[in-house]
């Protein structure tokens, strides 16, 4: 029992119109139907309804309830797999290309914040070095960068780390210029706007409880009826269920918990992150922090837990990492908690193509701000038949593992070596 009420929604959706829940008839047929209201489906909506095609969006829940409106909000270059991983399995230029795509992504979202309402600040982010040794491979990295695949990085020693954080916790870090951010939810509400205004039509609170081939493309059966479709789109990410099981096997959904604190004064937060940059740091088990767009509190965030659904339940867990960082913050209040989930998959890429005449477009691997708006344009373009929607993740195997279905067997055990080898430095 907590000792004052939190409330068990994220600070982005406080005071945010969200929209009333939509009690339409569905069509009988459609040309396009997309599975999930999030940032690449209803960015895919908007593609395929601007070129004339008859778009539906059905989401399960209602509009915001998913991890489009609950994550960090942090837009950074966002494939994991360094070059030269991807160069030894895949080879140079399909290496360079999905790195290019990382960065593509970011230049695409850029863009896009010019003409949508979604608090864009471009305000460079800051990644803490958790180790000594972490801060040496920071620095080896930063001047060695591929070719073609610059980012504009600057190196803080640990002497001068209080310049970017006002904690000793870290061992030096790396200030990533390029880096910004958006409020998530106000996102997710302007992405909706732009696909309703380009003619799709969003329908929430209508779960799909079946998807069949028929002569003419697809019958999906929802709770309000049948409906019939040319093409359908997944774009489900960490919501993937049994409605596909192929898709289901190849993505890992994890928990990503938040918080923000009381307001402390926009003077205290400066203190604690004097240039307003997006943090994080070098630790296997994530953890993210901002000030809120008031510039008032602490939106603290991370993998507190595996598959807990009460976000009230991992504040303590949250807490004593925040605390770890900041410790002359464990006496402020926490005021809000929330939970998202998100997509990892077995190579650590995203995935998009088409799977048994059904288009799919999911596994960000927690980087969904930057790379669901960016990638849901690109799988809707392949949709339309456009050669501009050609990816260098076309034609990837999209892995799974042997024994896993449902319940990812293997988390739990991998998590606890990560949480291990983190406490050790290693």
């Amino acid at each position: 029992m907590m000792p004052y009420p939190i409330s068990a929604a994220p600070l982005w959706m406080e005071g945010a119109a969200m929209p009333e829940s939509s009690a339409q008839v569905l069509p009988a047929q459609v040309d396009v139907l997309v599975i999930g209201a999030g940032y690449t489906g209803l960015a895919a909506a908007y593609e395929t309804a601007a070129a004339g095609r008859f778009t539906l969006v059905l989401d399960a829940g209602a509009i915001g309830t998913g991890c489009s409106s609950r994550n960090g909000g942090q837009v950074a270059y966002s494939i994991k797999p360094s070059y030269d991983e991807l160069k030894a399995k895949h080879g140079a230029d399909r290496a360079f290309g999905i790195c290019r795509e990382g960065l593509d992504a970011v230049a695409y979202l850029r863009s896009l914040a010019g003409q949508i309402d979604c608090d864009w600040r471009e305000n460079g982010g800051f990644c803490g070095a958790h180790t000594a040794r972490h801060f040496k491979t920071m620095v080896r990295d930063a001047q060695s960068q591929p070719r073609g695949l610059e980012q504009r990085i600057s190196i803080v020693p640990k002497s001068q780390q209080h310049e970017e954080i006002g904690s000793d916790f870290y061992h030096g870090g790396s200030v990533y210029h390029d880096d910004a951010s958006v409020d998530p939810t106000r996102m997710l509400l302007a992405l909706l706007r732009r696909a309703k205004n380009s003619g799709a039509t969003v329908v929430d609170r209508c779960p799909v409880t079946a998807i069949q081939s028929s002569a003419e493309g697809f019958e999906v059966l929802t709770a309000r009826g049948a409906i019939r479709s040319r093409q359908v789109l997944l774009a489900t990410n960490g919501y993937t269920g049994p409605l596909s099981p192929w898709h289901r096997r190849r993505v890992i959904p994890i928990g990503s918990y938040q918080i923000a604190t009381e307001p402390l004064g926009v003077d205290r937060i400066r203190a604690l992150i004097p240039k307003g940059r997006n943090m994080a740091d070098t630790r296997r088990v994530v953890v993210y922090f901002r000030p809120s767009p008031d510039g008032e509190r602490l939106i603290f965030g991370g993998r507190a837990a595996l598959a807990e659904q009460d976000p009230l339940a991992c504040v303590p867990r949250l807490r004593q990492m925040m605390d770890r960082i900041f410790p002359q913050l464990t006496s402020v209040r926490v005021t809000h908690a929330g939970v998202g989930w998100v997509a990892y998959t077995f190579d650590t890429l995203p995935h998009l193509g088409l799977h048994d005449g059904m288009h799919y477009c999911m596994g960000y691997c927690g980087q969904g701000v930057p790379m669901a708006p960016y990638f849901g344009k690109r799988i809707a373009q392949q949709m339309l038949g456009l050669e501009e929607g050609r990816t260098a993740l076309d034609g990837l195997e999209f892995p799974s593992r042997p024994y896993y279905y449902s319940r990812p067997w293997f988390l739990a055990p991998s998590v606890l070596a990560y949480r291990l080898i983190d406490a050790v430095g290693i």
